[in-house]
């Protein structure tokens, strides 16, 4: 959703009618996951992607149809069990795509006010009814307890009471997927589907060492979607100039900065400074965090000396462990840039689990399961 936010927002004001195809389940191997989008406008314009090319062709006529006002529908595309489903795609998964129509000004000004949630990084999740003995379509926004109200409903007040509670357990943990409940919310039941999709505020890429290779790592983290925050102590260093794609530049003691910052589960740390009087009482800082990632840059020979100071601070084997040092897969690079696509790739192999091995010398799926 976040990659065509503006183009959304826009239509919505200018009161522009816009079918969205979201992808509600993945199936298998897929190329994109539940909650990406396209939309189809009016005019015929096309924004965004569920599957990378494969099944838009056809998707684009099913959002033509509905925009004419023939009502809300789940869509099947892929190949499961020999049998192909609508347009096959190539990778050989399923996916299933919810396709709804915004065409009166009250829809638009339901989905305006969910899209300024999530433009101001406001937590926030929307609940879709798919199937079932609701109707489908019928949709439900929900966000923390202390954070406002829900609005919409899905048909009863039983059915928004039990999905309000689940959709709240599921934007805690940053999660995506199909609940099933009774008509009325009863929980083991499978008489009503409901898609539920989280907005949670970006991930923050905490990047520390105002370097060359600190600006190239700050730009790629953007295009990654992290919130990317530059730290370094020097004045003449940590400067807007230099940094013009962070989402901010902090003059500080790189320390005192974590210490004072909010770090979860989905951060990551990248400690670029390969200097003993900064990054040795950063990293112990950062290993007190939940942080996903901890990478630390530096020759072996810095590291080893690195490890052998932590050791002495009262670092456990464990703790230490937890630092992917020398930073970066081995790709061979060289400049800033390429050293920020291999920083970029072992963030990515963490996240998902990946090998970091060639996908040619590999069998089996390329996706891995969501």
């Amino acid at each position: 959703m976040r990659d065509i936010l503006p183009d959304l927002r826009a239509r919505c004001a200018d009161g522009v009618p816009f079918a969205l195809a979201t992808v509600v389940a993945v199936h298998g191997s897929a190329p994109r996951d539940p909650g990406a989008v396209m939309a189809v406008d009016a005019a015929g314009t096309v924004l965004g992607s569920v599957s990378g090319g494969c099944v838009e062709g056809d998707l684009y006529e099913v959002a033509r149809e509905v925009l004419a006002g023939s009502g809300p529908r789940v869509v099947s595309y892929g190949i499961s069990d020999d049998e192909a489903f609508g347009v096959g795609l190539t990778c050989g998964g399923t996916i299933e795509v919810l396709v709804r129509a915004y065409t009166s000004e009250g829809e638009r000004a339901e989905l305006a006010a969910l899209l300024d949630l999530i433009a101001a990084d406001r937590p926030v999740a929307e609940a879709t009814v798919l199937s079932g003995e609701a109707e489908t379509g019928a949709r439900l926004v929900v966000r923390p307890a202390d954070a406002g109200p829900t609005t919409g409903t899905l048909g009863n007040e039983g059915l928004d009471a039990a999905v309000t509670d689940d959709a709240r357990g599921l934007l805690a943990q940053g999660l995506t997927g199909i609940q099933r409940y009774g008509a009325h919310g009863q929980r083991r039941m499978q008489e009503v589907a409901v898609f539920v999709r989280t907005y949670a505020p970006p991930p923050r890429m905490l990047v520390f060492g105002a370097i060359d290779h600190a600006a190239a790592t700050a730009r790629i983290g953007s295009f990654l979607g992290y919130r990317v925050t530059v730290c370094d102590a020097r004045p003449a260093f940590a400067t807007r100039e230099r940094f013009p794609t962070a989402d901010e530049v902090v003059r500080a003691w790189p320390h005192t900065y974590l210490e004072s910052t909010e770090v979860d589960a989905r951060t990551v740390i990248c400690v670029l400074t390969h200097d003993p009087k900064f990054d040795v009482p950063l990293l112990l800082a950062a290993l007190r965090t939940p942080a996903a990632y901890i990478g630390v840059m530096g020759s072996r020979r810095t590291h080893h000396d690195r490890l052998a100071r932590l050791r002495a601070a009262g670092v456990d084997e464990a703790h230490l462990a937890r630092l992917a040092s020398p930073v970066g897969l081995d790709l061979g690079a060289r400049t800033p840039e390429e050293t920020a696509v291999s920083i970029a790739a072992e963030i990515i192999q963490h996240r998902w689990g990946g090998t970091g091995r060639p996908l040619g010398d590999l069998t089996g799926v390329i996706h891995r399961d969501r």
